[in-house]
């Protein structure tokens, strides 16, 4: 018979959360949630508009030391819409006011329940783009009017 043992540790916040020492994880996923993506890529898990409903966790440090890790990925999983289904979690811009947790340059995979993109590498044209085919059909409209109107082009299939 195989006796697994397992080794509980206590470790320092400065510790767990260094995005070095995650890196030395090979193969980690890291899965992350946030209340909104702008259509830049940016990322706000700490507000929404300028009331604040979270404190500053390790977010930022796991998408980074994730992305540092051989074989590592980073994503962050967002259900598509908020407050029942009227509300878009992919947006034009972030609500005035909330805080920017992950930045468009941290952000690799973003998934939503109508799929996922890689962001990595991509211009701000590209990003909006992918971002508005996992956005919720209900939304995607208004996203794609706003891509028109940022981008200087016509939306086409």
């Amino acid at each position: 018979m195989i006796s697994q043992t397992i080794i509980r540790a206590m470790s320092p916040v400065d510790h767990v959360n260094n995005p070095c020492v995650i890196a030395k994880n090979d193969n980690i996923v890291s899965i992350n949630s946030c209340v909104q993506v702008d259509l830049m890529g940016q990322v706000s898990s700490e507000s929404v508009g300028l009331r604040q409903i979270s404190g500053v966790v390790g977010q930022v440090d796991f998408v980074r030391g994730a992305q540092m890790a051989k074989g590592g990925i980073s994503i962050i999983a967002i259900q598509s819409t908020a407050k029942g289904g009227t509300a878009s979690r992919i947006v034009p811009f972030l609500d005035e006011g909330s805080a920017v947790t992950t930045n468009r340059n941290d952000v690799m995979h973003v998934c939503t329940e109508y799929g996922a993109v890689n962001l990595q590498g991509k211009t701000l044209r590209q990003r909006a783009r992918d971002l508005i085919e996992i956005a919720h059909p209900d939304f995607r409209k208004k996203l794609m009017e706003e891509w028109e109107r940022r981008f200087h082009k016509t939306w086409s299939i």
